[in-house]
């Protein structure tokens, strides 16, 4: 008892524990696959340091997939960071005295948000500018206790009305949204939920579940009352009456480029209110 007791502290009060024979052994395996791949990088030896690294892959993709909604396949992520650690495989310098395990994880996290941000059909800056307008919205509309008018908006941002109006037509491809995109409600747990989650379901009838969507239905109803007068009868016309914007430009008495700036700030303005209302991020 006494001599297993010895076996497991340390030489020096304070000093970090002895590694196990078995972590000793990987340590071993691990440098004779780096001396194997430097001192003659063939194909095979190349795949040995793959396949024995590849759980850092995982990991990474695991790390950045918490943050992304589900249409993002798991399987994509890992695929992204083959490629920056077959890039970390190539580049790393064991004679550097840098862990392999540090210097890859940045390169497989770099590679997998890169690919992202290919995928991406909307510039990272447009998606910023778009939060910006939304806050303005509900700043303005806290201050002003009244609907902004464009101008104001455009004042609030520090940007010209005509550089406004400009921004709403390259929004105007982000009103396109993914049924399963997630997002999180606040409250006393931080639940998740789809829009596909918001859509009814004719075969079932939940008590819960209709209670729910009715009061969902009447906070969506008020947000839409609240939009100044054009931009309700777009929604209604797009959403409603199922006319494409070259339609309701017929209707209203304005060109097709006027109808998406309308419909923009439309759904701008229901986003910051209904994010308001829900606490939805």
């Amino acid at each position: 008892m006494k001599r297993a007791e010895q076996t497991r502290t340390t030489d020096t009060a304070g000093a970090a524990p002895r590694k196990t024979l078995v972590e000793q052994k990987t340590d071993l395996e691990t440098e004779a696959l780096w001396h194997e791949y430097k001192n003659d990088p063939t194909p095979e030896s190349r795949e040995k340091l793959i396949l024995h690294y590849s759980p850092l892959v995982k990991y990474v993709a695991g790390r950045v997939s918490s943050g992304l909604p589900p249409s993002v396949e798991f399987a994509d992520l890992v695929s992204y960071g083959v490629f920056g650690l077959l890039d970390a495989i190539d580049k790393y310098d064991p004679e550097r005295g840098i862990k392999f395990e540090t210097y890859a994880i940045a390169r497989v996290k770099g590679a997998i948000i890169d690919e992202l941000r290919a995928d991406d059909w909307v510039p990272r800056s447009i998606r910023f500018k778009a939060r910006e307008i939304e806050r303005a919205y509900m700043a303005l509309e806290g201050d002003l206790r009244r609907i902004p008018t464009d101008e104001e908006v455009a004042d609030k941002m520090g940007m010209s009305l005509e550089d406004y109006l400009s921004l709403l037509n390259k929004l105007s491809v982000m009103s396109l949204v993914a049924l399963d995109e997630l997002w999180t409600v606040s409250g006393d747990r931080l639940d998740k939920i789809t829009l596909a989650d918001m859509v009814e379901d004719v075969k079932v009838k939940d008590p819960s579940q209709t209670f729910e969507l009715e009061e969902m239905k009447d906070i969506i109803a008020e947000a839409i009352n609240r939009l100044p007068e054009r931009e309700r009868i777009v929604v209604a016309l797009y959403y409603y009456e199922g006319l494409n914007m070259r339609e309701i430009g017929e209707v209203l008495g304005v060109t097709e480029s006027r109808v998406c700036q309308m419909h923009t700030k439309a759904i701008l303005r229901l986003r910051a209110r209904l994010g308001a209302t829900l606490g939805v991020a």
